[in-house]
C-alpha cells in the first residue's frame, strides 16, 4: 500500500514532523511504500521530506493529513480520491493570543474555522489525544479515533551531552526545566510566580530554565521579560531565569539531564510532548492538569490544582528533596512511558492500514 503523510510545515526539532518521520519509518518496515510531504520544509530536512507538488503528492492509496494551521493542504486532502485520515493535533485556542498578538489571534481563528470544513469529508479523523477526539466530535466530525503522537521516547539517552553547559548547569543551583515555545497558552509569567514563592518558601539556591523559542509571540515574551526585571532576579551574579532560545539536540538532551524537576503550568495542551521527553530523561514532572495533560500523564508524575503557588512551591520543593518521593515518581513515570512505545505505535499503524486495504 501506498501511505502518504501531509505536513504543511517540516521543521528541524518540531514533534508533529518529527513524529510523521517515525510513523513513515514503521510504515515502511511493515512493507508499505511511505513518504511525506510538506510546503514548507526546512534546508536541513530536504533530504528527508518531498515537496508538496510533487507528483506522487496526490497518489497515495491513503494519506494522513497531519492538522495544527491553516494551509492550502487542507482543501487539496479533502479533494483527493484516495482514503483520507486526518490526525489533529489541536490549535490553541484565539483567546490566549487576544492581548498579545493579533495576527496570531487571527491565524487561530482561521485554523479552527478550516478544520471544521472537513468534517464528513474525511475517511477517519484521529486525534492524538482523546482531548482532541473529543474536540473533532464537538465539530461534526463522524468517525473519530485516537492514534498518539509517536515520540522516540530512546532519542534522548543516545544523545551526548555538552561538556561545557553541563559545568554551567553544575554549579550548585537547583535546575527547574521547561521546554517549550513561549506562548501565552504556556502560562510562563505563572512560572515566574512559582519562582518567587519558592524563593520565599522552599530555597534560594534556583534557576528556571526555559529551553524553546521567544519569538513566537514577541509582545508576549516582552511581558515575561518586564516581568521578570520586576523581581530581584539574579543569585549573586547568576540569573535566576534561562531563557535559551532554540538550542541544539544536543544541548536539549544535557537541560533535561540536568534537571532537578521539570515544571509545566500551561493553561492548553492537546498533548505536551515534553511531558515524555522529560519522564524519559528521568526528570521527575509536577504539571498543572490543564487540557490533555492528565490524559498523557495518566497517574505519572504530580500533578495539582488549583494554582495556588505557594502550595505548589512547596510541593516543588519537596520533589526536589524528598528522595522517597523522588523515587516514587520516577518509577510511575517510567511505568506510564510504556504506553508510548513502539509497539503500541506499530499496532495502531497496524490496525490503521488493515482498516483501509
Amino acid at each position: 500500500m501506498i501511505v502518504n503523510q501531509w505536513v504543511p510545515a517540516a521543521h528541524q526539532g518540531d514533534a508533529i514532523g518529527d513524529s510523521a518521520r517515525r510513523v513513515r519509518d514503521m510504515l515502511r518496515a511493515l512493507g508499505h511504500v511511505a513518504d511525506i510531504f510538506a510546503i514548507t520544509i526546512d534546508d536541513s530536512l530536504r533530504h528527508d521530506i518531498r515537496p508538496f507538488n510533487a507528483e506522487e503528492a496526490t497518489g497515495g492509496d491513503l494519506t494522513i493529513f497531519h492538522y495544527a494551521l491553516p494551509s492550502p493542504m487542507t482543501e487539496a486532502f479533502a479533494a483527493l480520491s484516495g482514503r483520507r485520515v486526518l490526525q489533529y493535533h489541536n490549535i490553541t485556542p484565539a483567546h490566549f493570543f487576544a492581548p498579545y498578538e493579533p495576527e496570531l489571534f487571527r491565524l487561530a481563528e482561521l485554523g479552527r474555522r478550516e478544520l471544521a470544513t472537513l468534517a464528513g469529508r474525511v475517511d477517519l479523523a484521529l486525534g492524538d489525544s482523546e482531548y482532541n477526539r473529543r474536540e473533532l466530535d464537538e465539530l461534526g466530525f463522524g468517525d473519530t479515533g485516537v492514534m498518539p503522537i509517536a515520540v522516540d521516547t530512546g532519542r534522548l539517552s543516545r544523545l551526548k551531552s555538552r561538556p561545557a553547559l553541563e559545568r554551567v548547569l553544575d554549579d550548585g543551583l537547583t535546575n527547574i526545566l521547561f521546554v517549550g515555545r513561549l506562548a501565552p497558552n504556556k502560562k510562563i509569567e505563572d512560572h515566574i510566580l512559582l519562582a518567587e514563592h519558592y524563593r520565599r518558601y522552599v530555597d534560594s539556591n534556583y534557576r528556571f530554565i526555559f529551553v524553546g523559542r521567544n519569538d513566537a509571540a514577541p509582545r508576549y515574551f516582552t511581558m515575561i521579560r518586564s516581568l521578570v526585571s520586576e523581581f530581584n532576579s539574579t543569585h549573586g551574579e547568576i540569573s535566576r531565569f534561562w531563557f535559551t532560545g532554540s538550542v541544539p539536540d544536543d544541548d536539549l538532551v544535557t537541560f533535561y539531564r540536568h534537571a532537578d524537576a521539570y515544571v509545566s503550568l500551561s493553561e492548553h495542551e492537546g498533548f505536551c510532548v515534553p511531558l515524555l521527553e522529560a519522564m524519559a530523561a528521568e526528570v521527575p514532572v509536577m504539571a498543572y492538569p490543564a487540557g490533555a495533560v492528565p490524559e498523557t500523564l495518566a497517574d505519572a508524575g504530580v500533578q495539582f490544582a488549583p494554582k495556588n503557588f505557594e502550595y505548589a512551591a512547596e510541593l516543588l520543593g519537596q520533589l526536589v528533596y524528598d528522595e522517597d518521593l523522588r523515587s516514587a515518581v520516577l518509577a510511575g513515570q517510567r511505568a506510564r512511558l510504556e504506553n508510548f512505545g513502539d509497539a503500541m505505535i506499530r499496532q495502531h499503524l497496524t490496525q490503521l492500514v488493515e482498516r483501509f486495504s
